[in-house]
């Protein structure tokens, strides 16, 4: 059988559904009525979904690394997180917060944790969801709970996790965040509310409003997809923002890629090419401002 074609009509689609509606039978509809048949779409859907069969770059027994699960104070109860660090490091490390997408504390960003603990990090992935009982394995599930979740409650978890991480033994007390869709636009928030984050790297992420900017003390790293128009059309406003309060940031636009482009785990979004350059930018973004002289 052939692969199925998926046109960037269908990849919108899928934003769509994930992002605004979580209508999935109207979803279904339109995906039926852009592949031409029923048959179509249910081959072509998972393709835009992503596959936790994929989601194992790093086993997560890597003898190189130490990883955990880990409960600690929140903003406002316990928060549950996974925490990676390498296994045999003698020095002082930097602590760097993976933020997940709107799907929660997945696989996928468990193992992003384990990567960027192979960078020389300790990583922590925090779960957002812990306050509602924590991810569940149904992703439409998932994006409804984080869809009901109190911001200003998330973002003081946010600020609780960086608190865990710095007081961690190991740790040389600076700590960054880096978070993808949903948790990209949590980044930009958390920059604003916690002058102790010291830098910030946000992927495909919803900006800060422009009024809170001028609280940003991190310097921040913005990844952007070039055919994601639902995000990109607050970037001007937000680069602004920065510029006119002498904010330390930097955009990167990698042109001809849709939002999630660094999620492997799905197949129809995901750009290897952008994925590696975008990943390549941060660890050195994040060891320049984690790293004690």
């Amino acid at each position: 059988m052939e692969k199925p074609v998926i046109t960037q009509a269908m990849i919108d689609a899928y934003d769509e559904y994930t992002h605004l509606t979580l209508d999935r039978r109207r979803f279904m509809e339109r995906l039926t009525l852009l592949a031409g048949s029923g048959a179509a779409a249910a081959a072509i859907a998972p393709l835009l979904a992503a596959n936790t069969a994929h989601a194992e770059m790093i086993a997560a027994d890597d003898p190189r690394l130490a990883a955990r699960d880990v409960a600690y104070p929140g903003g406002a109860g316990e928060m549950k997180g996974y925490l990676v660090r390498p296994e045999d490091s003698a020095a002082s490390l930097g602590g760097v917060i993976v933020i997940h997408e709107n799907r929660g504390l997945n696989p996928h960003i468990r193992d992003v944790a384990r990567r960027m603990a192979l960078e020389g990090f300790i990583a922590l992935a925090p779960d957002f969801l812990s306050p509602s009982g924590g991810t569940p394995d149904n992703e439409d599930q998932a994006r409804e709970m984080i869809g009901k979740l109190d911001r200003d409650t998330t973002t003081a978890n946010a600020v609780a996790s960086l608190g865990y991480l710095a007081g961690l033994d190991g740790s040389n007390g600076l700590v960054g965040a880096v978070g993808f869709c949903w948790g990209g636009g949590l980044v930009n928030r958390f920059a604003t509310a916690s002058p102790e984050l010291k830098a910030g790297v946000a992927y495909y992420g919803a900006q800060a409003p422009a009024e809170d900017v001028p609280a940003i003390k991190a310097a921040l790293m913005l990844h952007y997809a070039g055919l994601d128009e639902r995000i990109n059309a607050g970037i001007d406003a937000y680069r602004e923002a920065l510029e006119a309060g002498g904010k330390t940031f930097e955009i990167h636009m990698y042109d001809g890629v849709n939002h999630a482009f660094n999620n492997d785990t799905s197949e129809a979004r995901y750009d290897k090419a952008a994925a590696g350059l975008a990943w390549g930018r941060t660890v050195a973004f994040l060891q320049k401002y984690l790293t004690t002289a």
